[in-house]
């Protein structure tokens, strides 16, 4: 059952994600162009941008809309939800005309859209890795946790692999119709998402928490009220991750194209080389928390990060495509990854099985919503001002800093038992009480 949990986990979550990040790769390299084209270049990039924010700014509401909703009916129930929500969103998308056609109307549409997008990423990745760890054996609660996470790299290795090629069309044909194939394909990978999730059971630790009815009524309220200072602590060190993420995987393909004047292929490619290699750190990440802890393996990958803030565009002003490559994997999969993979099993180690998929979510997406939409904005607004990118190399490390502070008051919660068990040491269902 792990296994079937962990696949389908894993398969959804990319499916979810190929929908919402080739919303990211088209806000980069497109949407100026065809929502935003009466605007100055510098304007309609961050126009573009700006409309890439507005999902992470709806992916809190989703986390609290959606976690409620799986603390009280089910992790399962809502994940088959959010699936169809973001693949109906994403084909829409694909199906917007221009600016030039229907004019304000159209970015509009986009806008609205994007939110729809937002809410359902608001509880993808935190159900997928949910399910996972409510599964999984306490010993191996980090390697089975970190996999699903890893739908979120093949996610992005589908849109990357869908868009290259049209992005080497003319460029008219391509902001014309090119860029609209990829959203439509959504609706064709629907039902197989679809026919892997519905074969999944609930996790043991939802159905033992609803048949002893400690669910709670209202997780939110309920968590706000009882760990308020856990929910801050892991809001705090969700920002590091946003920082491995969003600044090679959406900024810098701008700033490759716009900055550089390197071809949109380079900065694709180097998407598809990184998330590529996810597929081994995640795993591996997570079976190194199972072995020497959660927070060693989170904090060096935070540390990593900020000391990549700076080499990591002195390697993209080289201005070639392999070093340009090297330095994407070292951000997103070597320092990202150490993060996310030990996170995947330590933030539901955090909170009670009753507020467990709120908890998550919740302090997910919000970290999200301020550091992670807003970052390629502030990035290109930064670059912009300073006429180089030292400012955003020091916010970076700044960042790197708010989560090494977060996680240093999480407890490790690797022997926690998430069911009744006699043999268990911890409390079940209970997370083991942050630090002090």
């Amino acid at each position: 059952m792990i296994r079937r949990v962990v696949s389908a986990s894993t398969v959804g979550t990319a499916l979810e994600w190929y929908d919402f990040m080739l919303f990211g790769t088209a806000a980069a390299l497109v949407f100026d162009k065809v929502f935003f084209p009466d605007h100055d270049p510098v304007v309609g990039t961050l126009a573009a941008l700006a409309t890439f924010a507005v999902g992470f700014f709806a992916r809190p509401f989703g986390g609290l809309l959606f976690g409620h909703y799986g603390d009280r009916i089910g992790r399962k129930k809502v994940l088959v939800i959010t699936l169809v929500l973001m693949a109906v969103a994403s084909t829409l998308m694909g199906l917007i005309p221009s600016y030039d056609s229907i004019g304000v109307a159209a970015p509009a549409m986009l806008v609205f859209l994007r939110v729809l997008q937002g809410l359902g990423a608001g509880a993808e990745y935190a159900g997928g890795a949910l399910m996972a760890a409510e599964h999984a054996p306490p010993r191996k609660r980090g390697l089975y946790a970190a996999i699903p996470p890893t739908g979120n790299g093949i996610g992005v290795i589908l849109a990357a692999a869908v868009f290259t090629p049209f992005t080497m069309l003319p460029e008219d044909q391509f902001t014309t119709w090119g860029w609209r194939v990829p959203f439509l394909v959504s609706i064709l990978i629907l039902p197989v998402g679809l026919y892997i999730r519905m074969r999944v059971s609930e996790t043991p630790a939802f159905d033992e928490t609803k048949e002893r009815g400690e669910d709670a009524s209202f997780p939110a309220l309920d968590l706000a009220r009882s760990e308020p200072r856990t929910l801050l602590r892991c809001l705090l060190t969700n920002i590091g991750p946003n920082v491995a993420t969003y600044v090679p995987s959406v900024y810098a393909l701008t700033y490759i194209e716009e900055d550089l004047g390197m071809a949109a292929s380079v900065g694709t490619v180097g998407l598809l080389i990184a998330n590529s290699v996810k597929m081994v750190t995640l795993p591996l990440s997570g079976a190194l928390s199972d072995r020497w802890g959660r927070r060693p393996v989170f904090a060096s990958g935070a540390v990593l990060c900020a000391l990549l803030a700076f080499p990591f565009f002195w390697l993209l002003d080289t201005g070639h495509s392999w070093v340009v490559w090297i330095a994407m994997t070292l951000m997103l999969t070597f320092a990202n990854d150490l993060m996310l993979g030990a996170q995947a099993a330590m933030l539901p180690e955090q909170f009670d099985t009753s507020v467990r998929y709120t908890g998550v979510a919740v302090s997910r997406e919000f970290a999200a919503a301020i550091a992670g939409g807003t970052l390629p904005f502030i990035a290109a607004a930064l670059t912009s001002l300073t006429g180089g990118t030292w400012a955003l190399s020091l916010l970076m490390i700044f960042m790197c800093v708010l989560s090494l502070i977060g996680v240093a008051g999480l407890r490790d919660g690797r022997e926690l038992s998430f069911v009744e068990d006699p043999t268990a040491d911890a409390e079940p269902g209970r997370a083991a009480a942050p630090a002090s």
